[in-house]
């Protein structure tokens, strides 16, 4: 795997009903999925063809089984950090305080990965995949329809949060911006910088990565979110550059997050 140590790599959803989620994501993403040849598992893999013609990998649906349901999986987006040594790596986040909710695996052409918790409780997969490409899931290079552009960790103690992961994963802060009550928004830097840490609303329940996939017009995405049984909880909200963000429910109740710009100006939509 050529991507560095810390870099996010892949981002996975687990769902109630996977086509019902590629149907709600491709309207709004343009995502195509196909059967990731592993007949264990309904897991389906998303692409989107970039500007050249060319199909990305970007991440990939897995639908929640009876087993996992009842051990209290939900609808939820998880995201991958490559790693250069997944045993090590769990170890490490053991020893500063996390959990793990999947020991460390092999998957066949795919990878060895597990999933853990930081020590306030937030899911990822950390992973050493086994292929020679390199993951564009994560859009660093450039703004890429159908990828994801950001990644921002909402967490009970951010400055607890800041220490485990820059020490796991060698990022580092790169500046702030002051959101009076709610406290700073602290971006990250990891070779470019790939999100923010920020203290969790008082209204979410638990602390969570949100990640915020990047659409081609975010009012055509809201359109479409109103209408195909998704649920707009923010926005859209104007973020400096001039793109704009929203935070909504699929219609399993994951929460996801967009990021774009408008096509049209603002009220044209109808």
């Amino acid at each position: 795997m050529p991507n560095k140590h810390g870099e996010f790599i892949w981002y996975e959803l687990l769902t109630d009903d996977s086509n019902v989620a590629l149907q709600f994501y491709g309207k709004i993403l343009g995502w195509e999925a196909t059967d990731s040849g592993h007949p264990e598992i309904d897991y389906r893999i998303l692409s989107i063809r970039d500007d050249t013609g060319t199909r990305r990998d970007v991440g990939g649906v897995m639908q929640l089984t009876e087993q996992l349901r009842q051990g209290g999986a939900r609808p939820i987006w998880l995201g991958y950090i490559g790693v250069d040594d997944v045993d090590q790596t769990v170890a490490n986040v053991v020893a500063a305080g996390g959990n793990v909710h999947m020991p460390p695996s092999d998957i066949p052409e795919v990878g060895h990965l597990a999933m853990v918790a930081d020590p306030q409780g937030t899911p990822f997969y950390v992973m050493r995949g086994a292929s020679n490409d390199t993951s564009l899931a994560f859009a660093a290079d450039k703004p890429r329809a159908g990828h994801c552009a950001w990644n921002e960790l909402l967490t009970t103690d951010p400055e607890a949060a800041k220490a485990f992961y820059f020490k796991q994963f060698g990022w580092t802060k790169d500046g702030e911006l002051e959101m009076g009550p709610m406290g700073k928004y602290e971006f990250i830097r990891h070779n470019g910088v790939i999100g923010a840490v920020m203290n969790k609303p008082a209204q979410m329940p638990v602390p969570m990565w949100h990640y915020y996939f990047r659409c081609v017009d975010i009012d055509a995405a809201v359109e479409t979110i109103n209408n195909h049984g998704g649920q707009v909880l923010h926005g859209p909200d104007e973020i400096p550059g001039g793109d704009f963000i929203v935070k909504g429910l699929d219609p399993q109740g994951a929460l996801f997050a967009l990021v774009g710009g408008r096509t049209k100006p603002s009220g044209a939509f109808k």
